[in-house]
């Protein structure tokens, strides 16, 4: 490279650039289009809604391994496997991972099996960790540094967007229609037009691949700095990750269980004989099958935390080998970012399920994706409005158009939907929660610390009218959760790495691992749903909105003994 910079070496690469943003809006598509895919398959092949909130599961839980194995292969050999590799080739081998698992999500359908449906998406998203470990470094590079985090929140934008017209598509996929379907009627529903919609979702994956491959304008994007080593983090990562598969083991045989093949022999004869003591028979049968899901999976979440917390003391005991966990910001955001994926997924996830009962409107499965559609939009609401903070805008102006823009993506959300046919006057007062929203932006005043407090404190009030009341209300509070999540990933993300120096790019990828939240927590609601009831379940988001909130206090005392002003913060990230 030259001394002497030319113009055009800080120019923006606008042609990969926009090659680049295609993948951003793959990720949103794909994850809110889940929320409609839950409680579709959950009648078409009759499921619990603890497993039919597997697709969470297997989507996400790929993020984690994912980033996991790129990892310990990196700490093996010393050097990032996706900067030696180049976040070019990097994002094409991830599209292409994308594509195999389109591919298997096919098969699946064709053979009209859930686990292989499954499969396919856990092989989608494990190419979608790849893409996102490689994207975001990528688009800080594609111009000059200091304009690296509006590209980024250019792709943020992308993103939600993407969650906003997922819902619509994949719910036509599914349903093949927007007119009502009822969920009697879902299991006769022919799945030709879900192959077509991943022939083409494959097709679009092996395009975008392509034209990163062969564009001379995309650069390879190397990065051969030397990993930090971590043994200790790698271990600990290692054990939670086995940990989680005995917890899970069990929970998914107990299905298969003599007890469970006891139920549906009882279900079978109550069909020709209405005997009250077969039915108290099963009950009691499924309540102690319930009670040991629910063991296990708590289980599973105790892992998780139980092992950053052991992180936590033992890195403050002892430094040595635990890499970027040393740092407590790092390690208590880790936790906060696997709550906030956690229930921002599981609020959205078990909405469909929400809305199937009396006192919600009693709707069915086909009639739900306006409502999944407002609350993913939520996030597009939320990080179009951050967004605004990244440009060179004048005090005034950046007032007015965090008033206007809130408002143009609502609009937007409202039009797309009621041009795809459905009744969306329901929703207009939910302008109401937009106008929250806008008034926690003024106060919350760019200050990542004090957003967090401010956003999280939103979200558990929204939740708490939720679970206190019935109809509109609580449905308006509930779909609230976007609004309250939709700036949470940058101000966690910046407040967790903010500090770490040279293990700053091995605390981000930590985070990344973290997105494990959204496949643990959403199951986790999802069988508390099976014992107390869908709405009681929502009991969940509120524990992890306190915890958020108590991160926010924790983490600026925490950088302020450190010698950081956390006012100088910037939450670039997503905000």
């Amino acid at each position: 490279m030259s001394n002497h910079p030319t113009n055009t070496e800080t120019k923006t690469n606008y042609p990969a650039l926009y090659t680049l943003i295609v993948v951003f809006f793959f990720w949103g598509f794909i994850a809110a289009g889940n929320s409609v895919f839950i409680p579709f398959c959950k009648n078409y092949f009759h499921l619990d809604q603890f497993q039919s909130q597997l697709i969470d599961f297997a989507f996400y839980s790929a993020y984690y391994i994912g980033a996991l194995l790129l990892f310990i292969f990196g700490t093996i050999s010393g050097k990032d496997l996706v900067g030696k590799w180049g976040y070019k080739k990097s994002i094409v081998y991830g599209l292409l991972f994308s594509a195999l698992g389109a591919a298997s999500m096919i098969v699946a359908v064709e053979v009209n099996l859930y686990v292989g449906m499954l499969i396919g998406l856990f092989i989608v998203a494990l190419g979608f960790s790849l893409q996102q470990t490689a994207a975001n470094p990528f688009a800080v590079i594609l111009g000059d540094p200091k304009t690296g985090a509006s590209r980024v929140n250019l792709g943020g934008a992308v993103n939600s967007l993407g969650t906003t017209i997922g819902p619509l598509i994949i719910g036509y996929a599914l349903f093949g229609t927007f007119e009502t379907v009822s969920d009697t009627e879902i299991a006769s529903l022919p799945l030709n037009k879900v192959v077509y919609l991943y022939i083409g979702v494959g097709l679009l994956f092996i395009l975008a691949a392509a034209l990163f491959n062969f564009s001379k304008k995309v650069p390879a994007g190397f990065n051969l700095e030397q990993m930090e080593s971590a043994n200790k983090a790698r271990t600990t990562l290692i054990i939670i990750t086995v940990l989680l598969l005995c917890a899970f083991i069990p929970v998914f045989t107990s299905y298969k269980s003599d007890a469970a093949l006891e139920v549906a022999a009882l279900q079978e004869q109550l069909k020709s004989s209405n005997d009250a003591g077969i039915v108290a028979k099963i009950k009691e049968l499924i309540h102690g099958l319930e009670i040991s899901r629910m063991f296990w999976l708590l289980g599973a979440l105790i892992v998780v935390v139980g092992g950053l917390l052991f992180a936590y003391t033992r890195a403050q005991k002892n430094p040595n080998g635990w890499g970027a966990m040393k740092y407590p910001q790092l390690v208590l955001g880790m936790l906060a970012l696997f709550v906030y994926v956690g229930i921002e997924v599981a609020i959205g996830s078990n909405l469909g399920e929400l809305l199937t009962l009396e006192e919600f409107g009693n709707l069915q499965s086909s009639q739900i994706t306006p409502y999944v559609s407002m609350y993913w939009g939520g996030m597009m609401i939320g990080r179009w409005a951050g967004a605004i903070a990244a440009f060179n805008f004048t005090s005034s102006r950046k007032q007015l158009l965090t008033i206007i823009v809130p408002i143009i993506a609502f609009s937007i959300i409202i039009a797309v939907n009621t041009l795809a046919g459905f009744d969306m006057s329901v929703l207009y007062y939910y302008i109401i929660c937009v106008a929250v929203q806008i008034a926690a932006f003024f106060i919350s005043k760019d200050k990542p610390v004090r957003t967090l407090v401010i956003f999280g404190t939103f979200g558990l009030v929204a939740m708490i009218v939720g679970l206190m009341t019935s109809g509109t209300v609580a449905i308006y509070s509930f779909l609230a959760g976007g609004l309250a999540c939709s700036i949470m990933w940058g101000s966690i993300f910046s407040l967790s790495i903010v500090g770490l120096g040279k293990y700053t790019e091995q605390g981000s990828a930590f985070l990344v691992m973290m997105i494990l939240g959204g496949g643990i927590i959403p199951p986790i609601q999802g069988k508390l749903s099976d014992i107390i009831g869908i709405h009681n379940s929502y009991i969940v988001p509120v524990v992890g909105f306190l915890y958020i909130i108590l991160f926010a206090f924790l983490v600026r005392g925490f950088l302020t003994k450190q010698g950081i002003n956390i006012d100088q913060v910037e939450a670039e990230a997503g905000h």
